[in-house]
């Protein structure tokens, strides 16, 4: 009589997947030591588990999933609570109306299907996953046995499994009481901060909306919702927030700042929070202050070969003003900060000023800017100048009087670092005129005007080479025979990236060197589309072409360039 071992075995050799000649041995193994066939077959590594499980889904007609090319939706996940999900070791793919569609590793389990449709009180139909994939998948979705994740500590509040601690109980610190380091609401918000950390988010956000108190966290420049913790928990979490930020929860109607040290992994992380009141109560957003970007050199800002060395000889220069200028978001203080690193030197006096200063640095003279005592940029300037520095590092020009002591500091043989909003870098020069500074102090003082934008990295770890439409190779006005000569990268997406296919950020540049003939065409007011039009003569790239030769160098993607660059359609 066949056995269900036997019909498994003609489908995985219809597949291909055994041959006769490694079954023989097998056979008599399985029979010596009381174990089934397939299950030596994988013992001995003739057999994969994902290849048993394909042939079962063949063997049944069922169709098999690669769950780690899929990104499943928090209501379908919710749709098969946790302890479920754990128990019978089942993934919900889909949902439509009263049909849950799971992914499980033996469709031959009718027992657990009917189980299934008895707790979920729904019609449930099989897709067939490896046992890995399951695994894998049960650890991101619902949390790992041993993990404390913010999606499992949410599951376990939603469905009751703990107690939560009143506001009362969670806001006792205010007071200066002893709080229970394991509360509820404690954990939940520790465990919010070291999921983002270990995510490499940039910037942690907590919405409150009509119906839901949403969390979100930007990785890589893009915002990523995650599974959202329970209203009801909104003013606890809050609460928790502020007290650790060292803000006062009696007030909800008026913005606020606040700072949190926290320890994650024995590495000490800063972050910088912010509160406003919105319709549906207060929005905190906390940015996470990352140490490691202060250590970065200039080439791994993004800088190829050759702007690195016309920029390293920019900073290396006595005296005059260089300005980086893009949006918020774009890395602007990161550059700056990595130039001052490179730039420290015992014989060098090196001071900023800065609102907020973001990061200590070793060996530099950081001043915070304090308005409501009066020390303002311009203030805190004009006393610095008295301090004798060779580097000043204005975190922002804002104001005339703030350009104008700048400007002239860097006149009078210091080099004078700032930051600017503008699109691109000749644009700085009508920017600084605009805001009154008089054409001949910028002809004079401007060294050069760098312009930056951050792209995603094309993910190392599942990035392969694709070809590119021609719409993308016109839009970056690639030519066809640099194409052809170039390995164009793009991200599949994987666990390593969070299915996005990028990991990391690098910067883009446009550096506007300014010389003699520049100067004076600035000296004449002529408008930045000329000086624009100059510039590129001389041999400036713009943001654009700077980002096609990293897409020709496989780094990043068309589109990631494109989305960047918008405003760059020359």
């Amino acid at each position: 009589m066949a056995t269900r071992d036997d019909y498994l075995i003609d489908t995985l050799m219809d597949m291909g997947l055994v041959t006769e000649e490694q079954l023989g041995p097998v056979r008599q193994e399985a029979d010596s030591t009381g174990e089934g066939v397939v299950d030596t077959l994988v013992a001995k590594k003739l057999l994969t588990p994902s290849q048993v499980a394909q042939a079962k889904a063949a063997q049944f007609g069922v169709e098999f999933v690669n769950l780690g090319e899929m990104r499943l939706a928090d209501d379908v996940i919710s749709a098969v609570p946790r302890h479920i999900a754990k128990k019978y070791s089942v993934v919900p793919l889909y949902r439509h109306d009263d049909t849950v569609t799971v992914a499980l590793s033996d469709p031959s389990d009718l027992d657990t299907l009917d189980s299934l449709r008895h707790l979920l009180n729904m019609e449930v139909e099989p897709r067939v996953a490896s046992p890995d994939d399951i695994e894998e998948a049960l650890g991101r979705y619902y949390g790992g046995a041993q993990e404390n994740s913010v999606d499992k500590m949410i599951q376990d509040i939603t469905e009751g499994e703990i107690q939560i601690s009143t506001l009362a109980e969670v806001s006792a610190a205010d007071d200066g009481s002893v709080v229970d380091a394991d509360a509820p609401i404690i954990k939940l918000v520790n465990t919010i901060i070291v999921d983002a950390f270990k995510a490499r988010s940039s910037d942690i956000h907590l919405e409150p909306l009509a119906k839901k108190f949403r969390l979100r966290y930007r990785i890589d420049g893009m915002l990523h919702e995650m599974k959202a913790p329970p209203k009801r928990l909104q003013a606890a979490i809050l609460s928790r927030l502020k007290i650790m930020s060292n803000m006062s929860i009696a007030e909800r109607r008026v913005p606020q700042d606040g700072r949190i040290q926290t320890a994650v992994g024995g590495k000490t992380i800063d972050l910088r929070v912010s509160c406003i009141p919105t319709n549906h109560g207060e929005s905190i957003v906390m940015r996470i202050l990352d140490k490691e970007g202060l250590k970065l050199g200039l080439a791994e800002l993004g800088f190829f070969t050759d702007d690195q060395q016309t920029f390293e000889k920019l900073i290396g220069l006595p005296d005059g003003i260089l300005l980086v200028t893009g949006p918020t978001g774009s890395g602007k203080t990161t550059t700056l900060y990595a130039v001052l690193n490179y730039i420290n030197r015992p014989d060098r006096k090196i001071i900023t000023v800065e609102d907020p200063v973001e990061y200590q640095l070793s060996g530099i003279n950081q001043v915070q800017v304090n308005e409501a005592v009066g020390l303002t940029f311009s203030a805190a300037l004009r006393s610095m100048l008295r301090q004798a520095p060779n580097v000043i590092m204005l975190g922002e020009i804002r104001d005339l009087e703030t350009a104008t002591i700048a400007i002239n500091a860097s006149l009078t043989g210091h080099l004078v670092f700032s930051t600017l909003h503008t699109n691109d870098a000749p644009s700085a020069v009508t920017r600084l005129i605009d805001i009154g500074v008089k054409p001949f102090l910028v002809a004079s003082s401007a060294r050069a005007l760098m312009a930056q934008r951050l792209v995603r990295r094309v993910c190392r770890r599942c990035g392969a080479p694709y070809v590119p439409t021609d719409a993308e190779l016109r839009t970056l006005n690639i030519n066809p025979n640099n194409a052809a000569n170039a390995t164009f990268m793009k991200g599949k997406g994987c666990n390593e990236c969070n299915k996005t296919g990028y990991r990391g950020r690098f910067g883009i540049f446009e550096v506007f060197v300014v010389d003699d003939e520049i100067r004076k065409f600035i000296y004449d007011k002529v408008p930045s589309s000329e000086l624009r039009s100059r510039a590129r003569e001389m041999g400036m790239r713009t943001l654009r072409e700077d980002g096609a030769r990293k897409v020709l160098a496989g780094l990043t993607s068309p589109e990631e360039v494109i989305r960047a660059t918008l405003g760059d359609l020359e």
